[in-house]
């Protein structure tokens, strides 16, 4: 915006949107809940007694079936959130 004071051009500071843009910059990027799920395959192979349930290269043991679905269940309702879980256990792990 400019003012003419006396003649003369004089410029109004632009309010920046530093705020704004810093906030959009440093925001993870999330995908959405079917991008998280398509982005591994799933797959149960169930034991004499368990179930091995394999997300992409890694497997999960589990000593009941019940335990397994609770599992998958909550990976399926919440897969990134999952995903980050499962990757600081195993990352821990290893």
């Amino acid at each position: 915006m400019e003012d003419r004071i006396h003649g003369a051009m004089v410029e109004e500071p632009v309010q920046e949107r530093d705020y704004e843009l810093s906030e959009i910059r440093t925001k993870e990027y999330r995908p959405n809940r079917m991008e998280s799920l398509r982005e591994y395959e799933i797959t149960l192979r169930f034991l004499s007694v368990g179930v091995v349930v394999r997300v992409g290269c890694k497997e999960i043991a589990f000593t009941s079936v019940k335990e397994a679905m609770e599992a998958v269940n909550k990976y399926v309702d919440t897969p990134y959130e999952e995903s980050k879980r499962w990757r600081a256990l195993f990352d821990s792990a290893e």
